[in-house]
């Protein structure tokens, strides 16, 4: 069990602000962490990490990280951190990189086994994709077996494919090593299928903690179908107004009134909604 009290004051774009959170995170817990930019959700990773200061007090299995009298150094706290950049060794090979944090060539041949890299273990880190990168990103980080793994956006620069593939690979690991695992992210798709929760931080503050469902599930009232995104455009076409909205990757036309269309702003975040109507997957 983690258990997490802290604060600490924080200048951001919006002014300073506290970040103010507890909660608790059973043993091989799957969490992930939502919320807009500058709410504070980086900062609370590197807090856990040991890498900035705050006040109150984080306990891992019984074991105090930090309170008021001490805080216990990174590399004492068993963990793993995956970066946005993947900070590989660039002088070094992938299975150097691995072998660099634990001299186990069995364990390092494992890990390169599950994320099928094998063939490149003898490859420089110059000579890769950015999805080999981060497998080889995540990889080093399960060398040591952490007790915690911390993710920050890990995926964010890959495209939609090589997303899904890491996002399987991640959950392989994360159950055949029993880590509890925490994951800053805001793709919707990407929290639903890895995570078992999710913490909402606004202003450094919880806002909202549930299930990825509770959570993402965008509904109301008798509403069956639920998208936010931004408007791009609002087009006259004959007697309608037509706008222009993206979604995801993808942009989508919405038939709007007159007055909407007067009230409606190109740049708003706006919700698409739908009430009775018969979908179809194909």
């Amino acid at each position: 069990m983690i258990k997490i009290d802290i604060n600490k004051k924080l200048h951001g774009s919006n002014g300073e602000m506290d970040l103010d959170v507890i909660f608790e995170i059973p043993d091989g817990e799957f969490l992930a962490l939502s919320g807009k930019s500058g709410s504070g959700k980086t900062t609370l990773l590197r807090i856990l990490a040991g890498l900035e200061d705050s006040t109150g007090i984080i306990e891992v299995d019984g074991e105090v990280w930090q309170d008021s009298k001490s805080s216990l150094a990174p590399q004492k706290r068993g963990i793993g951190f995956i970066f946005q950049d993947y900070a590989l060794f660039p002088n070094m090979s992938v299975e150097e990189n691995l072998l660099f944090v634990k001299k186990d060539k069995k364990l390092a041949s494992h890990l390169l086994m599950i994320t099928e890299l094998s063939e490149l273990k003898d490859r420089m880190p110059n000579s890769l994709s950015g999805g080999q990168k981060q497998r080889v990103s995540l990889c080093r980080a399960m060398m040591n077996k952490p007790k915690l793994l911390l993710m920050d956006e890990p995926l964010s620069a890959l495209d939609p494919s090589m997303r899904t593939k890491l996002q399987n690979e991640i959950l392989t690991l994360h159950k055949e090593f029993g880590t509890t695992t925490i994951m800053v992210s805001h793709d919707p798709s990407e929290i639903y299928r890895l995570a078992q929760r999710v913490v909402v931080l606004e202003h450094g503050k919880i806002i909202n903690d549930n299930t990825p469902k509770e959570v993402l599930l965008k509904t109301k009232g008798s509403q069956k179908f639920s998208f936010e995104g931004e408007l791009l455009d609002i087009q006259k076409v004959d007697v309608i107004y037509v706008a222009i909205v993206a979604i995801g990757q993808q942009l989508v036309e919405v038939v709007v009134s007159g007055e909407e269309a007067k009230t409606l702003k190109i740049g708003d975040v706006v919700n698409v909604s739908t009430k009775a109507f018969s979908p179809m997957i194909s």
